[in-house]
């Protein structure tokens, strides 16, 4: 029996998230019916992690199994042929049998992008968040640096139960601007529900002057969501990177 390794891309608009729900369409599901009627065999996947509804992945890893020989190139130009257009695998590679895409997973990286402008993006409307206030970048990479380290995310969750930990470790957070899109970078261990959508809005509440840098700290000690910011629109998200 072989363990893949299958790296995927996917854009999220019309996707109630990754993981499969017995009444609404998900990657998963898709994934999971194209990748059978190329095999000829049920095929399970597991995800490297959940994604929200409208949010899409740069790069996306799954592990799954098969017993047929098919090499990476044939199954990468024949899936072609199964998914739709927002859906696409990137590359193949045969693991060893303990490897699985979540629980091998060492960190992640995700990207939110803003169109930082008066005037929307056409172009962008499902990729971007349409933000119209003026930006203070450094401030928030400023703000930005409060999170980074090991830290109780309770107050950037939603929907944490008491048995969970709540515990993380953000790497690194960088913030820049091209033009009139800003774009953040979150690394990290691991994350917690919407954890990255509360930071973002939590950093543009204290662009808007409605939470000061100051009371960060005191912020994530407090473990209350109600003093974080909102949660940011789920289209401006993408899962960027996975390491293994």
């Amino acid at each position: 029996m072989r363990n893949l390794k299958v790296t995927m891309a996917f854009r999220g608009t019309r996707y109630h998230g990754f993981q499969r729900q017995p009444n609404a369409l998900t990657v998963q599901e898709v994934v999971e019916e194209a990748l059978s009627k190329l095999l000829n065999e049920p095929v399970a996947i597991q995800g490297c992690s959940r994604t929200d509804t409208g949010v899409h992945a740069k790069e996306f890893c799954f592990s799954m199994q098969t017993e047929k020989p098919i090499p990476p190139r044939n199954f990468i130009r024949g899936s072609c042929g199964y998914l739709p257009e927002d859906i696409s695998i990137l590359s193949v590679e045969d693991m060893p049998p303990e490897f699985h895409a979540r629980f091998s997973c060492q960190a992640k990286q995700y990207m939110y992008r803003i169109h930082n402008s008066e005037s929307k993006n056409p172009f962008t409307t499902d990729l971007e968040l349409h933000y119209r206030r003026k930006l203070d970048v450094e401030l928030m990479r400023e703000a930005a640096q409060h999170f980074v380290g090991t830290h109780d995310f309770a107050a950037l969750c939603t929907n944490c139960t008491e048995k969970q930990t709540t515990i993380r470790t953000i790497y690194d957070i960088t913030i820049e601007k091209e033009g009139d899109t800003v774009i953040l970078l979150v690394k990290g261990n691991g994350f917690l529900y919407n954890m990255v959508r509360i930071l973002v809005g939590t950093l543009l509440s204290v662009n808007e002057g409605r939470i000061p840098v100051s009371e960060l700290e005191a912020l994530l000690e407090s473990r209350d969501r109600t003093r974080a910011g909102i949660t940011a629109q789920a289209h401006g998200l993408s899962l960027y990177r996975v390491f293994y």
